[in-house]
């Protein structure tokens, strides 16, 4: 069906797979680079209390929703700061270790998972099939020989189909006596649930990220800031 341009919803799991795997390998770029900075700040003094005064002081607040905008994340970040009872760069620098850990266990347990459920999607694609075509291939058992060729020629797909399914459940069967779709199904599901549900702390963790990120830019604000005024002041006049 998804060849013939149907969606399906092993499709539709599939494509949200590729999704968030392309958004943890994001993840995991942006931790780097906060890892990177975060551990050559020479800024260690400096109170967090002031980045927040900084990224304020930065935003364009050109109009009310802007600054609206800008309230709010400052707010968030705050909010996330008071969390996790941060309030040095020492501390901040913790969280991103943290934070990579994290990113690198929850990658690991969704990646874990996927696996299986794409190896039970593929079990059960082939449950379907001999489903589907079931009938067909006992009817072709079940005629004279001397008109099977016949059947089997009209049939052919079907029938092909079948025993290909067949072949590649006998080979699965892990033990069992008999095709166990229900435990398959069963187990499956469990996994997809497990699986949203890390994909839910998975979130979470971006959302940590792109405060720390917000962060970062009040810290390079500061430090560009600092710059500015180290600098001599240009001045303009006529040389008596």
């Amino acid at each position: 069906m998804e060849r013939k341009g149907i969606r399906t919803e092993r499709g539709n799991q599939n494509r949200e797979i590729g999704d968030i795997n392309k958004e943890i390998r994001q993840a995991r770029a942006r931790i780097k680079q906060l890892k990177d900075w975060v551990y050559k700040q020479p800024i260690a003094d400096v109170p967090l209390s002031d980045m927040l005064s900084a990224i304020n002081a930065a935003q364009n607040m050109k109009s009310k929703w802007k600054k609206i905008a800008g309230l709010q994340m400052s707010a968030k970040v705050l909010m996330f700061l008071q969390e996790n009872k941060i309030t040095s760069m020492e501390q901040l620098a913790d969280k991103v270790t943290e934070l990579n850990q994290r990113q690198y266990d929850l990658a690991g347990n969704i990646k874990s998972k996927e696996r299986r459920i794409s190896k039970l999607n593929e079990h059960l694609s082939q449950v379907d099939i001999y489903n589907q075509h079931k009938a067909v291939y006992k009817k072709y058992k079940e005629l004279d020989p001397k008109k099977r060729e016949a059947y089997k020629e009209k049939h052919a797909e079907e029938i092909g189909q079948y025993e290909s399914a067949s072949a590649y459940l006998k080979a699965n069967l892990n033990g069992y006596g008999k095709i166990p779709e229900k435990d398959w199904r069963t187990e499956r599901d469990k996994l997809l649930a497990e699986r949203y549900a890390l994909v839910d702390e998975f979130y979470k963790l971006k959302d940590d990220v792109k405060n720390v990120e917000t962060l970062r830019r009040g810290a390079e604000n500061i430090m560009r800031e600092e710059v500015r005024q180290q600098q001599p002041t240009k001045t303009k006049g006529v040389e008596l």
